[in-house]
């Protein structure tokens, strides 16, 4: 890390969240593939019926590359702390220290939607710290799992900034550049975390897993969003580091479907 105008500057690291599909050995090469293409770390989403469960699933990952893996995010509407931070270390420990606790409030209605009780957003955030709390104590002195948690109110950000080492910003669609550039400076000048950024769509395409399929990417372009990258490799490069630099993003998160487009961009700027 380096120091520029009295702020930290993390080198940049580059996660794919690559949903299993329904052709298991197709997922195994891509997983290779993403290894091949110089992604640091795999991600996983938190989708009952529709995935395999995140343990085995991130296990089997880390097993077929040289990779980090990680919850991209557990659904605190759908975990129960103690277990959920057991899963954690376990996978810690399994990946010898290549995991990353990706964990946030889940999306609204999940829980209802699979016959569950609803979960109000203060339990949820509990609920988040219960887990964080919990994966310490598992830990002990001699490990240390990250914990990314994906925030988006003021309780949130809060909670983040007691007890996570990365944050991800829950962004509204239509939010702009200064609207995100402030939100994320207020929270930023706090604390000294690593800055996560989801990325949901690369050109007119969006990543299946990290946003509805219907989101207007023409929209998200004219409103100035960030949750979008341009699908050219130089143009993405530069974006991303304008990211860094104005804001402090380091960590960019995308699709799998977007790994090959993006790699020219991820190979000039891995290690920056």
């Amino acid at each position: 890390m380096t120091e520029q105008a009295g702020r930290v500057t993390r080198p940049f690291r580059f996660g794919v969240v690559a949903p299993v599909g329904d052709d298991l050995s197709a997922w195994r090469d891509r997983v290779r593939r993403i290894a091949d293409l110089g992604y640091s770390t795999l991600l996983m989403p938190d989708v009952p019926t529709w995935q395999p469960t995140l343990a085995p699933t991130l296990a089997t990952a880390a097993a077929i590359a040289d990779l980090r893996v990680g919850s991209w995010v557990y659904a605190a509407a759908l975990r129960e702390p103690m277990s959920t931070a057991w899963e954690a270390h376990s996978l810690s420990v399994l990946t010898e220290g290549r995991f990353e606790m990706g964990i946030g409030a889940g999306r609204p209605g999940i829980e209802v939607e699979l016959g569950l009780p609803a979960v109000s957003l203060a339990e949820r955030r509990s609920r988040m710290r219960e887990t964080v709390t919990a994966l310490r104590e598992f830990d002990g002195p001699e490990l240390h799992t990250p914990v990314v948690m994906a925030v988006s109110g003021p309780k949130s950000q809060e909670l983040a900034l007691e007890v996570a080492d990365a944050v991800t910003f829950v962004l509204p669609a239509d939010d702009d550049r200064a609207e995100t550039t402030q939100r994320v400076r207020d929270f930023a000048g706090r604390r000294d975390l690593e800055l996560a950024q989801h990325v949901a769509a690369v050109g007119d395409r969006v990543a299946p897993f990290m946003a509805p399929p219907d989101l207007d990417t023409a929209a998200l372009r004219a409103a100035d969003s960030l949750v979008i990258l341009p699908s050219d490799p130089g143009a993405a490069a530069e974006e991303i580091q304008r990211r860094r630099e104005e804001i402090g993003f380091s960590y960019i998160v995308i699709g799998a479907d977007f790994a090959e487009t993006l790699a020219p961009a991820v190979a000039k700027l891995s290690g920056q």
